[in-house]
């Protein structure tokens, strides 16, 4: 692989070496407003001029949609990227949306994006989100087969609780941990991240700019589009976004004296978190993405970042990050 102007790190202990910095491409198809189909593939192909070769995708981005861009960017070079895909969120049509864990799902989910991203395997396999009705260790014990059968070579979790983590680590090596966590969202700190660490899992932080809000491009919420999905999350209504900016206005000075950008001052902040900690920001532009590749470059003092995480306590965010306010992390039935 080719890794240009961005550094590598491991992800877990012993997987695959893969860029600092991932690409989310979720917002290339769904959540964040109109697609916008040609400027997506400069992205994807700007990312690969940059060494950026870790990208992430899912089937529900889109129902589909967003592999299917994938396989188009990709085509003629898929042996340059490490592909991440997920499984596990069910668009059950005006219902909304359901999670399933079961393992005849987990082949047959496979299978379907094998088939959208044109590729024979898959690099990184994610439940996207844990089912509270099916043994995790079910589940995980259906994506070991795939692995066996070489279309898959790595496993990880999303959103997985410390308990669901270590229980899915007894049946096969997890290589990686994909959940939120920036500046404002710092609620895995609180247990999960020690336990993923303590079993070498890989951490792949998503959403690290908030969403958006710390880039500090965001001033009001009428900025967003019809569709954009923002406009449901309490941290992006009335007096919550009156407070956050507030907080975003804490972390534009600090960038400012340091001859960076908010995105980036964030971005570098989860990346000196330590060398396991892979994060994916997501665009659709290729302005953003260099702006948000340029933070790997970003270095900082311990002092700076104790200053950053003073302005960002745990729970500094006014609202919860989810529309359902019950959201936590995935927990698993025990087995029988």
């Amino acid at each position: 692989m080719s890794h240009g102007t961005v550094p590598t790190r491991r992800l877990g202990r012993g997987g695959a070496e893969v860029s600092a910095l991932g690409l989310g491409c979720m917002g290339m198809s769904q959540s964040y407003g109109p697609a916008d189909e040609a400027e997506s593939l400069r992205t994807l192909d700007r990312a690969l001029e940059l060494g950026v070769d870790f990208l992430d995708t899912a089937d529900a981005y889109g129902d589909g949609a967003n592999e299917r861009l994938l396989a188009r960017a990709l085509r003629g070079r898929r042996e340059r990227v490490f592909l991440a895909t997920k499984f596990g969120i069910r668009h059950d049509g005006p219902m909304g949306s359901s999670i399933c864990g079961r393992p005849e799902y987990v082949r047959r989910s496979c299978e379907a994006s094998l088939a959208r991203l044109a590729t024979d395997h898959i690099d990184l396999y994610y439940q996207h989100r844990v089912d509270p009705e099916v043994p995790i260790e079910e589940t995980v014990g259906a994506m070991a087969g795939l692995v066996r059968e070489g279309k898959v070579r790595h496993l990880g979790l999303s959103e997985a609780s410390a308990d669901s983590l270590t229980r899915a680590f007894s049946v096969h090596p997890i290589s990686a941990l994909q959940s939120e966590w920036s500046l404002w969202t710092r609620d895995l700190e609180r247990e999960v991240l020690g336990v993923a660490r303590s079993l070498g899992v890989g951490i792949v932080p998503y959403s690290p700019l908030g969403r958006g809000f710390l880039s500090g491009r965001l001033r009001r919420p009428e900025d967003f589009a019809a569709d954009d999905f923002r406009r449901q999350h309490p941290r992006f209504q009335g007096e919550n976004f009156e407070r956050n900016l507030e907080l975003v206005a804490q972390v534009e000075r600090l960038a400012g004296e340091l001859g960076a950008t908010p995105a980036q001052l964030a971005i570098a902040w989860l990346l000196h978190q330590g060398e396991d900690v892979i994060p994916i920001p997501g665009t659709k532009r290729v302005s953003t993405l260099e702006e948000n590749v340029a933070a790997a470059a970003l270095a900082l003092t311990e002092e700076q970042m104790r200053a950053l995480s003073g302005l960002f306590p745990p729970g500094a965010a006014a609202g919860d990050r989810y529309p359902d306010a019950s959201y936590r992390y995935g927990d698993s039935p025990r087995p029988d």
